[in-house]
């Protein structure tokens, strides 16, 4: 209302803010008030790395595998000048997602994602598991999601083994076994028995490339390049930004103008 004409539109996947009818004696007065007065960080637009998003992580699940706010907040700050002076073939996106769970859907919406996982194996309660066999009010499956609704009693082949996607589990009335040289990090099994089974204790994340979701066509997954990568704060994240970083010189001399990632590794092969 104040320097336009109160109209908004939110514009792409994340929800970007687009305040609509200003002039352009206004864009100057807009951005100062922005970046001074409210201390708002504008992001970036065209050909640069754009705002990156990331999950809750640490700060509020128990499935995360690293500290997705801590790297989201030390790459914004390392690379303030790829954010605001356009320098790339075209737009790079970051996102980064604590556990396979994907909340923020990063494996389909960047360039290059960043995925919690782990190395060791999926640690069982099986004490717990029993309970939810049980079925005791005091494990409710999918930590009581869909509770209210007459599912029916708990089966934990019907919901848990027989829907792993590599069927590396197996119960056998008594132990639940998880073959985890199998295992593809799904997370279905830790959805619905979140106290009887945990992510391994030895964490970091897998980083994949060349995802994009263009509004019209064209949509593609990310690929997986590293994984698995340590999240390592106290070297400033070494491992990460160097695989970030080879990344761009390679797409910054190989890739044609409006040209993504994925678009580039689709054209010359995925080395």
């Amino acid at each position: 209302d104040f320097r336009g004409s109160g109209l908004t539109n939110m514009h792409g996947s994340t929800g970007d803010i687009i305040f609509l009818g200003t002039t352009t004696p206004q864009l100057e007065e807009i951005f100062w008030t922005l970046t001074h007065d409210l201390k708002q960080d504008l992001g970036g637009s065209g050909s640069n790395l754009r705002t990156p998003a990331d999950c809750l992580g640490s700060s509020r699940c128990e499935y995360s595998c690293y500290d997705t706010q801590a790297l989201c907040h030390f790459l914004t700050n390392e690379y303030q000048d790829e954010l605001h002076r356009p320098a790339f073939p075209y737009k790079f996106k970051f996102k980064f997602d604590g556990c396979p769970n994907c909340c923020v859907a990063s494996i389909a919406r960047s360039d290059m994602s960043f995925i919690g996982t782990w190395k060791d194996r999926i640690r069982i309660d099986q004490d717990a598991v029993n309970k939810y066999v049980e079925k005791d009010p005091a494990y409710p499956a999918n930590a009581g999601a869909h509770k209210g609704r007459d599912w029916g009693p708990f089966d934990i082949e019907k919901e848990v083994t027989d829907l792993c996607p590599t069927h590396c589990m197996k119960w056998d009335g008594k132990k639940l076994h998880i073959d985890d040289a199998n295992c593809t990090r799904c997370m279905h099994c830790i959805n619905v028995m979140p106290r009887a089974l945990k992510v391994g204790k030895e964490t970091g994340c897998s980083i994949l490339v060349g995802a994009k979701a263009p509004i019209l066509d064209g949509a593609q997954m990310g690929s997986l390049l590293v994984p698995f990568v340590p999240v390592n704060p106290d070297n400033d994240y070494e491992e990460i930004t160097e695989v970030i970083e080879n990344i761009w010189d390679w797409w910054m001399e190989e890739g044609k103008n409006r040209e993504r990632l994925g678009e580039l590794i689709k054209r010359q092969g995925f080395q």
